[in-house]
């Protein structure tokens, strides 16, 4: 008995010595965070945290150590050190949440922050709205949703993505987000590790950070047209990567991949065994060949969707998510454990919202990025004319611009805009939203030309 008290006591010194050991290491994190801050430095350094992961793998080798034990352990006191020097980061919601407070006040706001269309829902929701009590959609539900909408979605889906689904493969969700929090949180484990092409939505980090699960980035860049390295998805993999993210059309920058990159890296997924997570919410918005990743027929592929884009109804907070039948049904335990079920008057009036035609969204969409490109390009901002989605991501070359400070000096001048800092390490880009009438986006364009002369 004395051997097993020695040895416990033995245990407990080094587990105290550790928490000693991790105090040091946040303090230096947070010393790190506000250097970086002040050279305008990105939070993460994947080249650096590659190096140290070699080391670490090295020395289990020396020690003999289980690699994969020491990974995960080296992935979470790199995301403690994330989650400090992450505290003043600002994003776009940050921008539109001081717009809203401004309008509070008064002032008036363009808003060209956010992906939220100013035109209505389809009259069908309006009418759905009305008859939605006498229908009798008022009670508590499935977690999966009512299966009269995820049958109405399957059938949708199957006919609008030429795929094979049914009820069984939907789960409803309040927005996009939450299947997609859903997602990460239920198929990855703390310690696991999530591939991220940036620039990117933040959600996908976010939600990867609050669940304990290391993000391993993979930076696109404007001179490669946003276009991501198979070779560096393939050099990123290893033992702990278990998901990877594709968001396409992409948000910020409205980039789709071609055919044949995509189907490489969902092959690359294949032979990995890895989850694909297909954010797929701009499909709507696609203006070039566009691939849904359900072609694939891949059982680990998990496609997010949203009434938020192509119905314009973003205050409804209505989404779903498709994918084999088993991630549905760790998806829907953890909906039931927060929610119980989405709002059944909600999905009632989504359900009725799939009858509508929304092509005139698509169109208007488009022609406004046209305009804002076209306003842009003279304005002498460098970007990728956008292949779809809502934005155009663009650089504004001038020295030591950052975006964050940017975006708060316009939003002075009543104009809101998202810093490109929000979507990865991108701080001298801007993210612009086509979501509001002609007239006023080139009343904000302007603005914008003019704020840009003034800082030259």
């Amino acid at each position: 008995m004395s051997d097993i008290n020695d040895l416990r006591n033995r245990m407990d010194e080094v587990t105290l010595e550790m928490i000693k050991l991790l105090k040091t290491r946040t303090d230096i994190a947070k010393e790190i965070g506000e250097v970086k801050k002040n050279i305008g430095k990105g939070v993460t350094d994947e080249v650096r945290e590659d190096n140290l992961r070699g080391k670490v793998i090295s020395l289990c080798n020396e020690i003999g150590l289980d690699e994969t034990i020491a990974t995960k352990f080296f992935n979470f006191l790199l995301n403690e050190s994330v989650k400090v020097q992450s505290n003043n980061k600002q994003t776009h919601l940050s921008i539109f949440l001081k717009a809203k407070s401004m309008e509070q006040q008064g002032k008036k706001i363009i808003h060209m922050e956010v992906g939220e269309p100013d035109f209505l829902p389809p009259v069908i929701v309006k009418n759905a709205l009305e008859e939605v009590f006498d229908k009798g959609f008022l009670k508590y539900g499935q977690a999966r949703g009512m299966p009269i909408f995820r049958d109405a979605l399957a059938k949708y889906v199957s006919k609008k993505f030429n795929a094979n689904i049914t009820e069984d493969n939907i789960i409803v969700s309040p927005g996009a987000r939450f299947s997609i929090f859903t997602a990460i949180t239920t198929l990855l484990n703390p310690g696991d590790e999530i591939i991220v092409i940036e620039p990117a939505w933040p959600a996908y980090k976010d939600c990867a950070l609050n669940a304990g699960i290391k993000v391993r980035t993979i930076n696109t860049t404007l001179e490669e047209k946003w276009e991501p390295s198979l070779e560096q998805i393939k050099n990123t993999i290893n033992s702990n990567t278990k998901m990877i993210v594709l968001n396409y059309p992409n948000n910020p920058t409205g980039k789709i991949l071609s055919e044949k990159l995509q189907d490489k890296i969902v092959e690359l997924a294949r032979q990995n065994d890895l989850y694909v997570l297909s954010d797929e919410i701009y499909s709507q918005y696609a203006k070039t060949s566009w691939k849904s990743i359900l072609s694939y027929s891949y059982k680990k592929s998990i496609v997010t969707q949203s009434f938020s884009k192509s119905h314009a109804m973003t205050g409804f907070r209505i989404g779903y998510a498709i994918a084999d039948t088993e991630i549905i049904e760790k998806m829907a335990k953890l909906e039931a454990l927060c929610l119980t079920n989405v709002s059944e008057p909600i999905q009632y009036i989504a359900m009725k919202a799939l009858e509508a035609d929304t092509t005139n969204n698509s169109n208007t969409v488009q022609n406004r990025l046209d305009m804002l490109s076209e306003k842009a390009s003279k304005m002498g901002l460098d970007f990728v004319v956008p292949d779809g989605a809502m934005y155009i991501f663009a650089r504004i070359n001038q020295e030591g611009f950052d975006g964050v400070q940017f975006a708060n000096s316009t939003l002075e001048k009543g104009l809101a805009i998202a810093p490109g800092e929000g979507f990865g390490n991108y701080k001298n880009f801007i993210r612009i939203s086509a979501c509001q009438d002609e007239k006023t986006l080139i009343e904000g364009m302007n603005i914008l030309g003019n704020i840009m002369s003034e800082e030259q």
